[in-house]
């Protein structure tokens, strides 16, 4: 059904799954930096297909996938369910009439405004992203996180300060801005996370009411930027700010100093530790395939009865060769 060649292949498809390196097929999950590449032709949904053109090049070739509408490739039927991660994000079933495998990519159980709910079918194999597959990784309710946000936003505006929130340009910044806009507050994004918002609205997405950030007058708007390790992150012209991570890490203390924020909150779009168990739960799997993640989560799977293993080098040399 599949091997591990630095990366998941679905053999009797010839489809190489979430490669950063060019292939001739390659389904693209979601449209992440580290989740994509160039392909001569990528599958991926509809939503993940437009952002993948946006961030790659518009003459990229597409076939799109929507959710749960099979498509025979090769020898095997693929099917793709929203993995809750982001717009378009999508989990992969591939079945070869034999056995079924399950490709999770990065997912989320939990709500979101930008995301479609995650689906986990029943499946044979399950392949499975454990970004937070440690106990220490349990989020906080979602709605007291979202009411931490709002109380350091209204601290800052009351002491004249701009509050400034750091977030990934794809999912995160949209996510937040959603959360910000349907709480009243008037966003303004920085550029590049503009344009891959207008492509969210495109592909359905209601964000609410935000604009670009284009140096103009602040008044008691909150302002979205990328991340502090990215570069172009700052904006002229904001005065003084309060800066905020949102970011699943934040569960760590350590996270608000180690990116160099006034505040940092644990918003995740990743499945935390709970939501893995639970995810493996309802998949029912013979065998689990851990990636992605830290090491000993398949001891995890394993203490609450799963057949559970990691995709260490050894592993993918055993599946390579089988």
């Amino acid at each position: 059904m599949f091997h591990y060649d630095d990366g998941l292949k679905i053999t009797r498809a010839g489809l190489a799954v979430d490669f950063r390196r060019r292939q001739p097929r390659g389904f693209v999950s979601h449209a992440h930096a580290d989740h994509m590449a160039r392909h001569e032709m990528a599958y991926a949904t509809p939503a993940t297909g437009a952002l993948y053109r946006h961030r790659l090049g518009k003459l990229l070739q597409v076939r799109e996938m929507p959710y749960h509408a099979p498509m025979k490739l090769g020898e095997v039927e693929l099917t793709t369910y929203p993995a809750g991660h982001c717009l378009g994000s999508a989990m992969l079933l591939a079945d070869d009439g034999k056995e079924r495998l399950l490709y999770t990519g990065d997912f989320k159980l939990g709500d979101s405004l930008t995301a479609e709910p995650a689906e986990l079918p029943h499946t044979d194999i399950l392949v499975m992203e454990t970004t937070f597959g440690s106990p220490r990784y349990r989020m906080p309710p979602r709605e007291l996180v979202i009411e931490q946000l709002l109380e350091t936003i209204e601290a800052a505006k009351s002491q004249g300060k701009t509050p400034v929130v750091h977030a990934y340009a794809l999912g995160k910044a949209q996510e937040v801005t959603a959360i910000l806009t349907r709480h009243g507050q008037r966003v303004l994004q920085h550029p590049t996370i503009a344009e891959v918002s207008k492509v969210y609205e495109k592909c359905g997405a209601k964000l609410g009411n935000y604009g670009m950030y284009r140096r103009q007058t602040l008044n008691g708007q909150v302002v979205v930027t990328l991340p502090q390790s990215m570069k172009g992150f700052r904006l002229a012209g904001l005065g003084e700010t309060v800066s905020i991570a949102v970011t699943g890490w934040a569960v760590n203390p350590s996270t608000q100093a180690r990116l160099g924020v006034d505040v940092a909150l644990p918003l995740s779009d990743h499945a935390d530790f709970d939501e893995l168990l639970e995810a493996a739960g309802r998949v029912a799997p013979r065998k689990i395939y851990t990636t992605h993640g830290p090491k000993g989560f398949d001891e995890h799977l394993r203490n609450a009865g799963f057949n559970a293993e990691p995709l260490l080098p050894e592993t993918q040399r055993r599946l390579f060769q089988s």
